[in-house]
C-alpha cells in the first residue's frame, strides 16, 4: 500500500462496538468541564491471514463536556457503537516513558436490543 503523505491529512479515527464495563466517578477540570474516565470491552471475531480469530480488546476511554456526562448516565455493561480517536496521555516534560493510548469519544450511540 502506497500513502501519500504531502497531500493527505493525518488519519486518527477508530470505531468500534463495545461495551461500557468500569468507569470513574465524573469529575470537572478546573474549568468546570465535565470529564469522565472508562474502560470499553469490545468482542467479535476478524479475519486476519486469512484466518478468523476471536478478538476481545479492553479499552481505557476519555469522555470529555457532554458526552463525559451522557456516558455517566449509561447503563454498565450496555453496548453501544464508539467513535473517535487515540492519543497518548501527556506526560510532565513532554516524556512518555511508557505509551498507553487512551480513546478519546467524539460520538457513541446505543445499539438497540432485541
Amino acid at each position: 500500500m502506497q500513502v501519500e503523505t504531502a497531500s493527505v491529512p493525518a488519519l486518527n479515527r477508530l470505531e468500534l462496538t463495545a461495551r461500557l464495563v468500569d468507569r470513574a466517578p465524573l469529575r470537572l477540570t478546573p474549568a468546570g468541564i465535565p470529564v469522565l474516565d472508562c474502560v470499553l470491552e469490545h468482542q467479535s471475531e476478524q479475519v486476519e491471514a486469512g484466518s478468523r480469530r476471536q478478538v476481545n480488546a479492553q479499552i481505557r476511554t476519555l469522555a470529555v463536556g457532554p458526552l463525559a456526562e451522557q456516558l455517566e448516565r449509561m447503563e454498565m455493561g450496555r453496548e453501544a457503537r464508539f467513535a473517535g480517536f487515540l492519543a497518548t496521555p501527556a506526560r510532565r516534560g513532554g516524556v512518555v516513558k511508557t505509551p498507553r493510548l487512551v480513546f478519546h469519544l467524539q460520538a457513541f450511540q446505543t445499539t438497540v436490543t432485541p
